[in-house]
């Protein structure tokens, strides 16, 4: 059975994820103060931890700190539940290297089940070869670099636009954006991307009618296209192969740093 630790001191969101998580069949602990929690993942040993900023005792920072100063505690995968979602919040702790980071007023706790679930899968699929794992990921990076590839990100939510932007920033590649389908058309005819990434639910023009008349016209009919939605419904997996794209990824279960090791993978095979 995996181990959850639940750093957080709001009384109803922390019920509401101990339930959950128990629920589902994890060993789920609830700590409400900062100093207990850390003190905390030393006695319990869990394989993830659930951690809010803002907390008595120690802060999510402070503790976060500590962590990456020991050597075990290090290994143990931590994804933020935060009421922040300042760009220089979310930065902080990814430099601290956590997993992934939720904004209180964006999810719903069923989004932060699909998030431990996938952590808690990568971290049993990679245990057995953490150090081949890591050479291989900082070969293939290096050997996949997106410096002037131009990609054009359709997207309506803003939130998710400014951390992609930011990620694509530290790539150097030539990035466009869109909120809606016209637009998105428009820079792609105008600009002949590398590769398109495609939100399925947008205003107006959805994605898959995007991606119908993106694979039906001539000039930009070989441009890749990756799908990325909340639509995870194996029909719409289904659908969105069958008008052409490349690849469909479901938001939930993906970090940007994944989002872009697809980007890199799918431009390759493209060449």
């Amino acid at each position: 059975m995996k181990k959850i630790l639940i750093i957080e001191d709001d009384v109803f969101l922390g019920d509401v994820l101990l339930q959950k998580l128990k629920n589902e069949g994890f060993e789920a602990v609830l700590v409400r103060d900062g100093s207990e929690g850390f003190a905390k993942m030393k006695s319990f040993g869990p394989d993830l931890i659930l951690l809010d900023i803002i907390l008595p005792g120690m802060n999510g920072y402070e503790i976060l700190e500590a962590q990456q100063k020991d050597p075990v505690l290090a290994k143990i995968p931590v994804i933020i539940v935060s009421n922040s979602g300042q760009p220089v919040e979310i930065n902080r702790a990814l430099a601290l290297g956590v997993k992934d980071y939720l904004v209180k007023a964006q999810f719903d706790p069923e989004e932060v089940l699909v998030k431990v679930r996938a952590q808690i899968t990568k971290g049993e699929e990679s245990s057995a070869s953490v150090k081949s794992l890591e050479g291989a990921i900082n070969q293939k990076e290096s050997g996949a670099s997106l410096e002037g590839k131009k990609i054009v990100w359709v997207e309506d939510d803003q939130f998710l636009n400014d951390i992609i932007a930011r990620k694509f920033a530290s790539t150097k590649c030539v990035f466009f954006h869109a909120s809606e389908g016209e637009d998105a058309l428009k820079i792609i005819d105008r600009e002949m991307p590398d590769i398109v990434m495609l939100d399925i639910i947008l205003s107006g023009m959805d994605g898959f009618e995007i991606l119908r008349r993106i694979k039906s016209d001539p000039k930009i009919k070989h441009i890749p296209v990756i799908l990325l939605s909340n639509l995870g419904q194996a029909a719409d997996i289904e659908k969105g192969k069958s008008l052409g794209a490349e690849r469909f990824l479901v938001k939930a279960t993906v970090t940007p740093n994944e989002i872009i090791d697809q980007i890199k993978e799918v431009i390759n095979q493209s060449k």
